[in-house]
């Protein structure tokens, strides 16, 4: 297993990225705050170059590779947004990118990757194995960039604190908790290092759909253990098998613990998302805020901020959860 990264890598990786990533802000609702008695601030990835937090991780891995590796262009596998942080760092350094994608991802996600000049290699996420997949490829001299279990990558996702950190410090308030939508494990471990370097004493909290909590299972285990097969969840971003090796051993040291939500919550969160934020969240992205009203974090009288990873849903699906309000 490769090294952990550590805050200074952290750092490292904000200033590769200073400049070419959106520093998105923290918002809040009254009527959130009201409902939840509580004081939320939202951390909206959404808004994030790409629509999602994947293009920090994707960028500092391409800026850790060398001349000549990048030269042989890079491979990834990836549900939508890991892709699109791909294609776009590809294109930013002038390197070819080929992305596996389930055939199941939504065509928007699908439809930007290609935009941003990357191929696309279609595969059913429930019967193929996605390294099989890229193998060829990186059998060719393509470099593999993870979607989550890399130091680089992990680093990459731990900008958000910091910046998250920082701007809690410029309100002048101390965070009781923060709440981040978790798959692979990336994007918690990551916030997760630069959150206790500022403030050990702030809880960290994973949440994960339904039947694919495997981060929450492993966490009550102690170990790596995957999912049960044969589910299926709107929350396309986050449906990952098992929890990478790296990623576990840093969030088994850092959270407090895993939620799992029902897609039900997801899509209700989405819809609180419009009507009191004004943001268009996609089904993983809004999982942090479904988590709110799940009753296993402390809320009255807290300050906790929430993670809004992604906002990149298909028009039609977004309609339609919309609708169903």
């Amino acid at each position: 297993m490769a090294t952990p990264p550590g805050i200074a890598d952290i750092h490292r990786a904000a200033m590769r990225l200073s400049g070419l990533i959106v520093e998105t802000p923290l918002v809040e609702s009254p009527e959130l705050n009201k409902r939840f008695g509580a004081r939320i601030l939202f951390k909206p990835e959404t808004l994030q170059r790409t629509g999602s937090f994947k293009f920090r991780g994707a960028y500092n891995k391409l800026s850790s590779l060398s001349d000549e590796q990048r030269s042989r262009g890079v491979v990834a596998f990836s549900s939508g947004n890991h892709a699109q942080g791909v294609a776009a760092s590809a294109a930013m350094f002038g390197v070819r990118a080929v992305i596996a994608m389930p055939t199941d991802a939504p065509a928007i996600k699908v439809g930007n990757v290609r935009k941003m000049g990357a191929e696309v290699v279609p595969f059913d996420r429930f019967r193929d194995d996605r390294m099989a997949v890229v193998r060829p490829y990186m059998e060719r001299g393509m470099v593999l960039v993870p979607p989550f279990d890399d130091p680089a990558i992990i680093a990459g996702q731990g900008t958000i604190g910091l910046e998250l950190m920082a701007q809690a410090k410029a309100l002048g308030v101390s965070l009781d908790a923060v709440v981040i939508p978790c798959g692979g494990g990336g994007l918690s471990s990551g916030i997760s290092i630069a959150v206790k370097d500022a403030s050990p004493g702030t809880a960290v909290w994973a949440v994960e759909p339904e039947h694919f909590d495997d981060t929450c299972r492993s966490l009550a285990r102690g170990a790596r253990v995957p999912i049960e097969p044969g589910h299926t969840s709107i929350c396309d971003a986050l449906l990952t098998a098992e929890p990478g090796a790296i990623t576990f051993e840093i969030n088994r040291r850092n959270l407090a613990g895993g939620i799992a939500v029902s897609d039900r919550a997801a899509a209700q969160a989405m819809r609180d998302a419009m009507a009191h934020l004004k943001l268009v969240v996609e089904p993983g992205g809004s999982v942090g805020l479904a988590a709110l009203s799940s009753g296993e974090i402390e809320l009255p009288g807290k300050c906790v901020a929430v993670v809004l990873s992604g906002g990149n849903v298909d028009f039609g699906t977004y309609a339609e959860i919309m609708a169903a309000a």
